[in-house]
Order: structure tokens, then sequence, then C-alpha cells
């Protein structure tokens, strides 16, 4: 079988998929690989395995990006939140939708290659439907669905080769991510945390289908329990404002809490080749904002955690929020790079933007905690516990930073996150839930004055906030930075904009017509450079919804190169 994403230049011997339609693991790598290093493709979801989301294109810079205009638009006809982030290999790019099709589109034109169509039959989700994109690999395509299914399609004509159940959809278990393709796997992870599930990641064989390991995320008693250390602070001193002793003398009266504990997975995982490790970021435990019934520390809820890629076991934990009552999970992707230390020296590390408003910087091979950065969004009543009349909280369950991703740019040592100024008004709830159903435990109240974004530029060397741009209304989307000194997010005030990398200074914007709740991403194709974002809104912002994919260039005589990008 003929893969579209065979690169000519890889060397490899085989294709990623033989005759027989099985995925060769060592060929599918490597020509992944390959592709992840070209810098006119994007490969994967972050581009690279880093997930930096950073490209090091330079015909559209900060010298000509004001020109910058629609090259294609292709309308999906399905008007809802729309997420996806592109992946281009081979000239062709493929989409998801919100209600879980698939679309392959020349990447030049936008002219549809095919589509496939899921039979969309979700009963529980927690924002709507929703899908962040998919994964190409071996010559196929792989998507996990709202309704808790995880699909293969032959990339080169959409054909469905196998699908299989990850969970069951009508207790509450769903996929909104992007799966993660490395080592002959698909590794995806499962939503359930506002429907009272045990979470997991789940590692299918790439060619069958056929369940090769899984983890959950929230540890059984036989493993060492959810309920931790009893943590009063971080590993900076803020105090979680916690009835540590109420909490132990509860812990009898809930001994199988963790059957119900949540900590879903919202985005894709990482992966580190080198040390064989995978990193989830792991959600809020359930019940979401109600922590009466769930005492401890509720792990590996609001969660970095590292995995073995070929078994599945665990290796080690960073918890950012213990026994959270404000929806602080970890919905923002992971971000690989080299850190420096306090003595200067260089430590693989990890950066999550967090829904505190904090940036974590974590040795990716311990956990150990390196530093946290400057809060990047204000503070109020910060960990303040919910109250029966109610209590004003900043960040709240949408801040700081949500499920946007950030970029990271090698050349600023920039973290690029979106931010949210968002207070919302917990008040303390409890009922019980005899069966799975969405519960967060306590009413919440968003004020529909005063909100606003915040994209800010953070130094990961010394968590200091370079530089910060406000916008009229919250930001859920996400970054890319290129080596054109650009940085681009999008705005649910219906707009796409690119500022410079080192000043935040605004140098072009776009009127997107919907809301942009999805990162762009950056390619080239035949020596011309796109940019390309999804705009179609979301269902928490209640942004403007629409159905388009909108896909800019320079005009041909402003093209600054006809082959391979500049350097």
């Amino acid at each position: 079988m003929l893969t579209l994403i065979v690169i000519a230049s890889s060397g490899c011997s085989r294709s990623p998929a033989d005759a027989n339609g099985t995925v060769n693991a060592a060929s599918a790598d490597s020509t992944l690989r390959v592709a992840m290093s070209d810098s006119t493709q994007w490969a994967v979801y972050g581009r690279d395995f880093s997930n930096e989301r950073y490209s090091p294109l330079t015909q559209i810079n900060t010298g000509n990006v004001a020109a910058l205009a629609p090259a294609w638009v292709y309308h999906t006809g399905i008007v809802s939140g729309f997420e996806t982030s592109p992946i281009v290999t081979g000239g062709v790019m493929y989409i998801s939708t919100p209600l879980n099709h698939v679309v392959a589109l020349d990447a030049s034109t936008g002219a549809k290659k095919w589509e496939y169509t899921h039979d969309y039959k979700t009963t529980t989700d927690c924002c709507g439907p929703i899908n962040r994109g998919v994964a190409v690999y071996g010559g196929r395509v792989y998507m996990g669905t709202a309704d808790a299914r995880l699909i293969a399609l032959d990339a080169a004509t959409g054909r469905k080769l196998w699908d299989v159940q990850v969970g069951d959809n009508e207790k509450g278990y769903h996929i909104t991510s992007t799966p993660l393709a490395v080592d002959g796997k698909i590794i995806t992870g499962i939503s359930c945390g506002e429907q009272g599930g045990r979470c997991y990641v789940t590692a299918y064989d790439a060619t069958t289908g056929k369940l090769i390991w899984r983890f959950y995320t929230i540890p059984s008693p036989a493993d060492g329990g959810w309920w931790g250390k009893w943590r009063q602070t971080d590993d900076w001193g803020l105090s979680f404002n916690r009835d540590i002793a109420r909490e132990k003398a509860d812990s009898a009266t809930y001994p199988d809490s963790w059957k119900r504990g949540g900590a879903p997975m919202w985005h894709i995982p990482l992966v580190d080749t080198k040390l064989g490790l995978v990193y989830l970021n792991v959600g809020n435990a359930a019940p979401d904002l109600d922590a009466s019934e769930r005492p401890g520390d509720n792990l590996y809820s609001d969660c970095i955690v590292a995995i073995d890629l070929k078994s599945g076991k665990f290796r080690w934990y960073f918890q950012e929020v213990s026994h959270d009552r404000w929806d602080y999970d970890l919905a923002s992707p992971l971000v690989m790079f080299d850190a420096k230390d306090s003595t200067g020296a260089t430590i693989p590390a990890i950066a999550q933007a967090g829904k505190t408003g904090f940036v974590y910087v974590v040795d990716r091979r311990n956990g150990k905690p390196i530093r946290r950065s400057d809060a990047f969004v204000p503070q109020e009543n910060f960990m303040k516990s919910p109250t029966d009349s109610g209590i004003m909280i900043q960040p709240a369950t949408l801040g700081g930073s949500d499920w946007s991703p950030p970029a990271y740019s090698p050349q600023t040592g920039y973290l690029y996150v979106d931010g949210n100024y968002i207070p919302m008004l917990y008040r303390l709830h409890h009922e019980e839930l005899d069966q799975p159903a969405q519960y967060w435990g306590g009413a919440v109240l968003v004020p529909t004055a005063g909100s606003y974004g915040l994209f800010s530029a953070i130094d990961l060397a010394t968590g200091r906030i370079a530089w910060q741009t406000r916008t009229d209304k919250p930001l859920i989307s996400g970054a890319v930075a290129t080596a054109g000194g650009l940085v681009f997010t999008g705005l649910t005030g219906q707009r796409l904009a690119a500022y410079d990398a080192r000043s935040g200074a605004e140098l072009w914007h776009y009127d997107t017509k919907a809301g942009v709740n999805a990162p762009p991403i950056t390619y080239m194709v035949d020596g011309r450079q796109y940019v390309a974002v999804a705009a179609g809104g979301n269902l928490p912002l209640n942004s403007i919804r629409g159905d388009a994919l909108l896909v800019f260039a320079l005009p041909a005589s402003r093209d600054t190169s006809a082959g391979a990008p500049r350097q």
C-alpha cells in the first residue's frame, strides 16, 4: 500500500506500510522523523515531538507579514466549535471536524481529496462536539472520537481500516484529543472527569488496533492509592487552604472515591523517544468543585505523569495542585525543551502553562521542579475554598491558560501563552449521584462584563514575563512561533493576529468572521509558505460559530523565495 508521507530523501528501504497493510514501526518512525525535520511540513500536532509549535520557515516575516492575505478557504458545512490543528505532510492537509469527520485536502489549493464521515452517536460530552485533530503515521490517519472510539483510515483513500471502542460513552467517556503515534503504537487519552469515571490512557497496535497497554490516571489502592502525601502547599509554598485533619478523618468514609475520581486527558501526550517516556498532562479530579467525598491529594489529577513508552508503567509524577477544588486541570499541552537550572547546567525539561496562571518547568527525567513563572494573569481569592454563599475567584475554570497549546521559540527563549481574566462565582453545592452524569459540584456563574484575554511571552530561563498584550475578549486558541520573528494566535473576537515575537507589537490581523479557538500552523508547498487556522467559535466562551478553515499566504509577487525556505 502506498503512503502519502513517504519522503524520497528518507533513505528507508521499506515502506511504513507493507504490501499486506502491516505498519512497520521502524520504517514508520523513520519516515515520521524525516517529516518532522523537514521545515516545510507540519507532520504532528506540535510540528515535532517537542510540541514547541515552532517553525523554521522565514518567508513570512516581520518585514512583510502586513501583506498576508487569504490564499484559500475550506468550509466544512458544520457550524460548531472547530478546534482542529491541521496536519500537513506530502502536500496533503488532514483535518478533523467537530462531528469527527476527517477531510484530506490539497495543501496548496484546498481541493478536497476525500472525506470520511463518522456516524456520530455521542450521548455525553463536556463542552459540545469538538475534535482537536488527527495523527498521520505509516500511511494511515488516526482519530479519537467524541463517542470514545479510535479509528484508523487509509491515508490515500479515507477508507476505514479498523475501529475500536476505547470507552463506554454512555457512562461519560469521550475523546477530544489528538492521538500520539510512535513506536508502532497509537496512544490516546480519554476524558471522563465531568461524569465521575476513572480515566486512563491506552496504547493500541497501529496495524490491528489491538490493545497493548492501559494506564489508569487514578491509581488503585494496590498501586499506592490516590491519597498522596496530604500536601498543604505546592513546591513554592503556596497554600491549598486544606483541612487536612478533616480529610484524613473522612478517608475511612470514602475508601472507594478513587473509582470515580476522574483525571481526564484533554490533550495529546508528549513523548521523549530517547528517554523512552510518555508524559501525560492529567486533568481534574471528580466531582470537580465539590471535594467533600474525595479526601487526599487525589493522584494523579492535576499532574504531569511520566510512563514507560514500551509498557505503560508508571515512572514519576509532579502535581501542580493537590485536592483541587477549582478545576485547575492540566488542559494545555506540555512542551519539551532544554532548560538551565540554578547552577547553569542544561537539563532536559518540560514546561506546562497552568490554569493557575503559572508556567511550571520540571526535569523530564524525574519530575523534580526547576522553576515556576511569575503569574501571567491576575489572581483574586486565589485557591480560596468555594462557599455556600459564593466567592468570586480568578483564575477560574477557564483560566489562566485553558486547553490552548503554547508555542516556544528557541530564538527568543520565550513561551507564548494564551491567558484569561474570567472571574467566576464559586458556590458550594453537594448532591449524591447514583449514575454517571455531568456534575461539577458547584454553581459557576460567568460575569458577562469585564472579562479579557492576555497574550504573554514568558522567559523560560527566568520565569519572568518578557511582554504581554491585552485582548478585548478571552483567549482559547493556541500559538505558533516562526523563525521569521513572528508569533500567531487566534482571538475569540473573530481575529487571527501576528505579533513581533520579541516585542509583542501587533503587526497584522485578519477578521475571521467567527471566533478562533483553534491553534494556527504554518507550512510550505512548492516554495510558498502558508498559515492555516480553523475559525468555528467555542461553546464555553459562547463565541461566534463558523465552519471555515482559513489559509493565508503572501501574494505571489511578495514571496521571498521560490524553493526551500530562507534560513
